[in-house]
């Protein structure tokens, strides 16, 4: 769906991810026994602004066109299971995801770690490697970039405290290791904070000796 950034609605969701995160799921039918957990992510390509959504149902976005997008505008949705079928052992894959990175902080005896966000870029990196050794796919140092590191402060429900997320860019080439782990990671997504848009992976296929 494309993001109309002249309205003032988008312009604060976009700073405020919890808004997007509403609309998000207010497309979906609520009445389900078992609430579904859906991706999402903000893309920006040749200057515009789109939400991306990867979700088991197909979503209604009336609601969310009349918030965000142009007026007049749709909303465009495809089968995700015959393209998780082209995920091959040993194929390689242009990759984007943004994600928030994060670690457990030491505490106490018999205390619970903090959880903190890796600010650095060097641990941001290191974050993205480890993640691919548990999720089936391998990267290297020289294999990717990090795009964009942002900080959002918003409160996930009314009357709360404000929280802060870290959110991360990285694009570049994966290779697959494990498939099956690959194709679970896609569908359920990457890291902590999933319902703010972060934690979404996508994939482009690299054509042989294309890099």
């Amino acid at each position: 769906m494309t993001l109309d950034v002249t309205k003032r609605k988008t312009l604060q969701a976009l700073s405020s991810p919890n808004l997007f995160h509403g609309a998000v799921e207010s497309s979906f039918d609520m009445t389900e026994a078992v609430r579904q957990r859906n991706l999402w992510r903000i893309d920006q390509l040749n200057g515009n602004y789109y939400l991306l959504i990867l979700s088991r149902e197909k979503p209604d976005l009336s609601e969310a066109i009349t918030q965000f997008a142009p007026e007049g505008e749709g909303w465009a949705t495809k089968e995700y299971d015959p393209f998780l079928e082209k995920i091959k052992a040993d194929s390689r894959w242009h990759f984007r995801l943004t994600a928030n990175p994060t670690y457990q902080k030491a505490a106490g005896k018999d205390q619970r770690g903090r959880i903190c966000a890796h600010t650095t870029a060097n641990n941001q990196r290191k974050w993205l490697i480890k993640q691919g050794e548990l999720h089936g796919f391998a990267v290297s140092e020289d294999s990717f970039e990090i795009r964009e590191s942002k900080w959002y402060h918003f409160n996930k429900t009314v009357g709360k405290n404000q929280v802060s997320m870290l959110s991360v860019t990285y694009e570049g080439i994966l290779k697959v290791v494990d498939e099956e782990k690959v194709r679970k990671v896609l569908t359920d997504g990457i890291g902590r904070e999933k319902a703010y848009g972060v934690g979404l992976m996508t994939l482009v296929h690299v054509e042989k000796g294309t890099v």
